[in-house]
C-alpha cells in the first residue's frame, strides 16, 4: 500500500493498494470529525465539573429549602434567588436578630405573653409550619416556651431543697431499727427493764450537792454519746446525775439502752413524759404552744410549695421553720424545765448534738449572781461580735410592739450547753413571760395572714 500526498494544498490523500490497483481517498476535514478526544483535553474537563457540580447542587437545595417557605412556587424563586442570594439571607438574619430582640424586651404581642404555651420543640415546629407563621411569632413562642422550662427547672430545685432539708432532720432508718430492737429487748430481758438509777442511788436525785446535767431528747445514740463523753473527761465522774427526759414513744428504748450499759460511777435516770403528774395549767399551755407553732410550720410549708424559692438568703429561714425540730415536743419543753425538775436549783443543760471534750465541773460551780442563764456568747472575733445570730434572726421587727422592747442587734445565746438557775428562773416567771409573748406573736401573726388573703383577694 502507497500513500500520495498532494503538495497543492492538503486537500486530498490517496490511498493506493499495489494488491488490488484501487485508490482511496476522503477529505481531511472528515476524518477530522472521527478523531478520539485524547485524555488531557477530558481530565481537566472531568475534574472542573467534579469541583463545581457539588457546590451548584446545594446551592440550589438551600434555595428550594428557603424559597419554600415564603413563596407559592418554588420553582419561580430559584431564578430571583441565584443572582440575589446573599442580600435574602442578610434580610432574613436581620429580620430573625430584630424579631429576637423584641422578644427578649416583651415588646408586641401583648408584652411577650402568650397563652397556651406550648410543651416541646415538635409542638412549636408543628404549630408554625401548619399555620405558616411569621418570625416574630416564632421567636414569642420559642420565649414563651423556654421561659416555661425554666421555670419548671427552678421549681424542681425549690422542691430538691426542700425535701433534702427535711430529709436530713428526719429519724435515718438505722435507728429507728435500733429502737425497735431495744424496744423487743425491753420485753424480754428483764435486766432491760432494771430500775433506773438503782435504789442505793434514789438519793442522788435531789441531793444539790450532785452535778446534775439534763437532756430533754428522743434520740438514743445522741443520748449515749452526750453521756459517755461527758464522764469520760470527767475528773469526778461519781458526782455526776443525769436527767434524760424523753417522750412515751422512746421511753423503752432510752430505759433498756441505759440499763443495759453502765457508765462507770455516773447515775442515770430516765423519765418519759407520761410519767409526770402535769398540772391543768402546763398541760393547757403546753398544747397551746405546739398549736401555735403547727399553724406557723403549715403556712410555710403551703407557702414553699405554690411560690419560687431558693435556698441562699431570706428564704433559708423558711426552711428552717419548716425543721421537724420545730415540732418537737422535747424541744418546745425546755421553756418547762423548772416544773419538770420541782426539787432541784441549778442544772447543766446540754442539747443532744453535743460532744464534751473536756470537764464540766467548773460550770455547774459558776456563780451566776442571781442571773437566770449562763450560756456562750463570746467568740474569738471580740466583744462586739456574735458566734450565732442576733435577735433580728428570731423576731419579725416590723412589728412596733416588738421593736420598742426589743434591741435588734442583740445577741442571741447558743442554747446548745446552758447553765440554769432554776431558782432565779421560778422567782422571775420567765415561763409564763414566754406564754404571753408567744400568744401576742401568733395573734399578730394571725391578723397578717388575713390581711395578706384579703390584700390578694382584692387584686384578683
Amino acid at each position: 500500500m502507497k500513500f500520495y500526498i498532494s503538495t497543492t494544498g492538503i486537500k486530498r490523500v490517496t490511498i493506493s493498494n499495489t494488491g488490488t490497483g484501487k485508490r482511496s481517498s476522503a477529505p481531511a476535514a472528515a476524518l477530522a470529525g472521527r478523531r478520539i478526544p485524547s485524555s488531557r483535553t477530558l481530565l481537566p474537563v472531568v475534574l472542573v465539573l467534579g469541583i463545581v457540580l457539588p457546590f451548584l447542587f446545594v446551592r440550589v437545595a438551600f434555595l428550594v429549602l428557603e424559597s419554600s417557605a415564603v413563596c407559592s412556587s418554588s420553582l419561580g424563586c430559584i431564578g430571583r434567588r441565584i443572582f440575589s442570594g446573599s442580600d435574602t439571607s442578610l434580610k432574613l438574619r436581620e429580620e430573625l436578630t430584630r424579631a429576637l430582640i423584641e422578644a427578649k424586651d416583651g415588646s408586641g404581642n401583648g408584652g411577650g405573653r402568650i397563652q397556651g404555651t406550648l410543651d416541646s420543640f415538635n409542638e412549636l415546629v408543628k404549630e408554625v409550619t401548619s399555620k405558616r407563621q411569621d418570625i416574630k411569632a416564632f421567636a414569642f413562642k420559642t420565649k414563651a416556651m423556654l421561659l416555661k422550662m425554666e421555670h419548671e427547672v427552678q421549681s424542681s430545685r425549690q422542691r430538691e431543697s426542700i425535701y433534702w432539708h427535711l430529709a436530713s432532720h428526719g429519724v435515718p432508718k438505722s435507728l429507728h431499727c435500733l429502737c425497735l430492737k431495744l424496744a423487743e429487748e425491753y420485753a424480754v430481758n428483764a435486766m432491760a427493764r432494771s430500775r433506773l438509777p438503782s435504789p442505793e442511788y434514789v438519793s442522788h436525785l435531789t441531793d444539790p450537792s450532785f452535778h446534775h446535767v439534763v437532756l430533754l431528747t428522743d434520740n438514743v445514740l445522741a443520748a449515749s454519746v452526750v453521756v459517755s463523753s461527758t464522764v469520760q473527761n470527767s475528773a469526778r465522774p461519781e458526782k455526776l446525775v443525769f436527767h434524760i427526759v424523753t417522750d412515751k414513744k422512746t421511753y423503752t428504748p432510752m430505759h433498756s439502752w441505759f440499763a443495759i450499759n453502765s457508765f462507770r460511777s455516773a447515775v442515770v435516770e430516765v423519765k418519759g413524759l407520761h410519767q409526770y403528774d402535769w398540772s391543768q395549767e402546763v398541760n393547757v399551755g403546753v398544747k397551746e404552744m405546739l398549736e401555735a407553732h403547727r399553724l406557723i410550720w403549715s403556712h410555710y410549708y403551703k407557702n414553699l410549695k405554690h411560690e419560687d424559692f431558693e435556698y441562699e438568703g431570706e428564704n433559708r429561714r423558711c426552711l428552717e421553720v419548716l425543721s421537724p425540730s420545730c415540732l418537737s415536743l422535747m424541744n418546745h419543753l425546755r421553756i418547762y424545765i423548772p416544773e419538770l425538775f420541782p426539787d432541784l436549783n441549778k442544772i447543766l443543760f446540754l442539747d443532744d448534738d453535743v460532744v464534751v471534750q473536756h470537764d464540766l465541773s467548773s460550770l455547774l460551780e459558776l456563780d451566776l449572781n442571781g442571773k437566770v442563764v449562763g450560756a456562750v456568747v463570746g467568740s474569738s472575733c471580740g466583744d462586739n461580735c456574735c458566734p450565732g445570730r442576733k435577735y433580728k434572726d428570731y423576731l419579725n421587727f416590723s412589728y412596733p410592739i416588738i421593736s420598742s422592747n426589743f434591741d435588734h442587734d442583740h445577741c442571741a445565746w447558743l442554747y446548745g450547753m446552758n447553765v440554769l438557775d432554776l431558782e432565779a428562773w421560778r422567782r422571775t416567771n420567765i415561763t409564763a413571760t414566754y406564754h404571753k409573748w408567744l400568744k401576742l406573736l401568733c395573734l399578730l401573726w394571725m391578723v397578717t395572714c388575713i390581711l395578706l388573703i384579703l390584700h390578694g383577694t382584692w387584686l384578683s
